[in-house]
């Protein structure tokens, strides 16, 4: 396992941290500028606000080369309930169209489509095997009226994570488009919207990208920009933004025409700042180190007798493990675990631990000493 992104980090002395799945800590960059940031506003206000605007575009180039996205492709945002409500608020709908997505999704990504419900829209959840996502049930649940088929990269509870390419090609040829929450995914590994071919794309940068709450990414493919009937139109949204003498609705010509109105400035730039770190390490690079992570809790987790949850092949496995130690309560786990500078999460009933690429073998050693504690 390689150190370059603990390197890149500045978590506290004794601290060993596997919430990732939930909030993670930030890059030793992301907190560098936010500190730049707040001196120069709190210092001098706006005046070098065109600077920060720059670095907001720097953020985007960031984040689509990413991706493999265009830049024009991308709006940055605050949060994915924003970039799914784009497309859930935004598709053109007709009484009798549905929308299919699993059982077990995170609230964001059911919410939404719930709401469509008074126009006459039917949101189909579909059965799914324990801890996995079936691709050919979600495309047989589709019909020649399924419109948007939605569905979560990596699942926040059980952590399997679905073939992007495979659920796209279903989706089209059932003739819906697909929108992928990737927030459980992204960053930590790669990733190419062309390639998948993925119709639209939302995260936020405060999980596995180490980035500040209220910053994200939504990918809208270029040829659906006018499909989709845009929310929340503001004084960003038009090809005139800073000439607040102009009335003339001219939406830009780019997923910008979502930006409606200030953005994060501090939170973009500090996610920019984060990101510039996954690149420079490379999302593969950071791949390889996650797995090894993970590899290295879920061995001696099973010599403890736990019940490992999570899908581990190759081809699904992802950085949330999902598992029970028979006898204890994962609350009661988590609880006694925090007092010890050791913290992860519990979900769905189950314990939830996350590792990252920086965790350390000592990390890694603390944790266990906890659950065998426990």
């Amino acid at each position: 396992m390689s150190n370059l992104l603990r390197e890149a980090m500045a978590i506290n002395d004794g601290v060993a941290y596997f919430d990732n799945a939930a909030v993670a800590p930030l890059t030793r960059a992301a907190r560098e500028t936010i500190v730049r940031w707040a001196s120069d506003i709190a210092g001098s206000g706006d005046a070098l606000w065109p600077r920060w605007r720059t670095e907001i575009e720097k953020t985007r180039r960031t984040a689509a080369a990413l991706i493999n996205a265009e830049r024009e492709e991308l709006a940055l945002t605050h949060s994915t309930t924003e970039g799914i409500n784009f497309v859930a608020e935004g598709y053109p709908w007709k009484a009798g169209d549905n929308v299919v997505i699993p059982v077990g999704e995170f609230p964001t990504n059911v919410f939404p489509w719930m709401l469509l419900k008074a126009q006459g829209v039917e949101l189909r959840k579909v059965e799914m095997p324990s801890n996995e996502v079936d691709l050919e049930r979600l495309a047989d649940a589709c019909d020649d009226r399924t419109r948007i088929v939605s569905c979560s990269w990596v699942g926040y509870s059980h952590g399997y994570r679905i073939d992007v390419k495979a659920l796209a090609d279903l989706v089209h040829q059932r003739g819906a488009l697909l929108l992928l929450d990737a927030i459980q995914g992204l960053g930590v590994f790669p990733l190419d919207v062309k390639e998948s071919d993925i119709d639209f794309l939302s995260a936020d940068g405060h999980k596995w990208m180490l980035g500040p709450e209220g910053a994200g990414v939504f990918y809208l493919k270029r040829e659906h920009l006018d499909l989709l009937r845009p929310r929340g139109i503001g004084w960003n949204s038009v090809a005139t933004a800073g000439e607040f003498g102009q009335d003339c609705m001219d939406l830009r010509n780019t997923a910008g025409r979502y930006e409606g109105g200030t953005y994060n400035m501090c939170g973009l730039a500090g996610f920019g700042a984060s990101l510039q770190v996954f690149t420079d390490i490379g999302v593969d690079q950071i791949s390889r180190d996650l797995k090894t992570a993970t590899d290295a809790v879920v061995a001696p987790l099973r010599d403890l007798g736990a019940i490992v949850h999570s899908v581990r092949d190759d081809d699904h496995w992802s950085g949330i493990l999902s598992f029970d130690l028979p006898g204890k309560d994962p609350l009661m786990v988590k609880e006694a675990a925090c007092k010890k500078d050791v913290y992860f999460n519990s979900r769905g009933g189950h314990i939830r631990v996350s590792p990252h690429a920086f965790n350390t073998p000592n990390d890694i050693d603390k944790l266990i000493e906890v659950l065998k504690d426990a």
